[in-house]
């Protein structure tokens, strides 16, 4: 029968998901959960299992499930094209990953990071090695046999932790772009509204409206008052909206995973200067610590210090799991001195080591 219209030929090709998981602490691929399939009448295949959700963290393994089953069995499975792009909210995609039989390719940041699995027939499930930041999102897996097609969307999510970010320049100086630059520099992304709220529902609370992923400006409040979005409203996130990208400046929500490295608090017989800092970092085989990487230590690696030390961006910051008197505050974080005078003021140091 020939498809004059893709919608009348959804029932040849049936994309099933299914959830796999990645344990955050080691690089192994997970492993299936059950799967009930059931037949009608009609002898089509009805699936039922969870939304394609997969999680893994930054330098971890994973894979992007999914399967497809399809009428006639007797279907040449060289001629079925799989397609896997990934989605932005902007509505562009960006080609991930192509194969048509035996002819497969990768393209872009995925080349030599992504294959098929290739678990028996139907299985179109993607693997993916090495996951980065910019890794994070949605993926479209298409399955294509002439005028024939069906899709299905899986989404990666990242175990990690979110921060707010402003610059040396002060509060409300940074346009979409420069948050976006600015998260970047701190080994982030901007985080997306799904993290933002995951962080806000494990008590982050900060008074600064910051830009998001997808454009919007938003902040979270766990303890509502009179001078963050009045004391009568409920806790939540406030949202500004989808603001101008290039006239309005805000601060930014950042979001960084797995460090690929060890920062540690560098031990001197002395308290240095921003410019000393960065030397002895360097001397000792490393680099000054960013933000993102201070935090992704103090939240995955449960760095604990209570000892202020200079940063990357020339900030000076500490973080504190355990929190105890004189170590600023009653709850775990990382705390800040803001942005002290470079040349004129003395602290300790963070130190970043990358792992070979």
């Amino acid at each position: 029968m020939l498809c004059l219209r893709k919608s009348l030929c959804r029932s040849s090709v049936l994309l099933v998901f299914l959830i796999l998981a990645v344990s955050p602490l080691n690089n192994d691929i997970g492993t299936k959960q059950s799967v009930h399939v059931s037949g009608d009448e009609s002898g089509l295949v009805v699936v039922q299992t969870a939304p394609g959700k997969v999680l893994t963290h930054r330098g971890g393994s994973i894979i992007l499930p999914c399967r497809y089953h399809y009428q006639p069995e007797s279907q040449d499975p060289e001629k079925i094209r799989i397609k896997w792009t990934k989605e932005s909210d902007s509505l562009q995609s960006t080609d991930v990953f192509v194969a048509l039989g035996k002819i497969q390719k990768a393209f872009g940041i995925y080349k030599g990071r992504v294959w098929l699995q290739g678990d028996g027939e139907g299985d179109a499930s993607l693997i993916m090695q090495d996951v980065t930041l910019q890794d994070y999102g949605r993926y479209e897996c298409e399955v294509i046999d002439e005028l024939e097609d069906d899709t299905g969307i899986v989404k990666l999510n990242l175990e990690g932790v979110v921060f707010p970010y402003h610059p040396r320049l002060g509060r409300y100086t940074l346009n979409f772009e420069d948050a976006k630059k600015a998260c970047a520099e701190q080994d982030g992304i901007l985080a997306s509204y799904e993290q933002l709220h995951e962080a806000w529902q494990k008590g982050l609370d900060w008074c600064n409206a910051g830009w998001l992923d997808d454009g919007s400006v938003q902040y979270p409040i766990s303890m509502p008052r009179f001078k963050c979005g009045r004391s009568d409203q409920a806790a939540g996130i406030r949202n500004y909206g989808y603001r101008h990208k290039d006239d309005e400046r805000y601060d930014a929500f950042c979001f960084t995973s797995n460090l690929k490295g060890d920062v540690y608090f560098l031990r001197t017989h002395r308290k240095l200067n921003y410019g000393e800092a960065v030397k002895v970092c360097e001397k000792s085989g490393a680099s000054i610590a960013k933000v993102g990487q201070l935090y992704a230590a103090w939240q995955v690696q449960l760095l604990d210090r209570c000892q202020a030390g200079w940063l990357a961006d020339g900030s000076v910051r500490y973080p504190i799991v355990n929190p105890r008197a004189k170590c600023g505050g009653k709850e775990p974080g990382v705390r800040s001195f803001g942005f002290p005078d470079k040349k004129r003021r003395l602290y300790g140091v963070y130190c970043f080591k990358e792992k070979k």
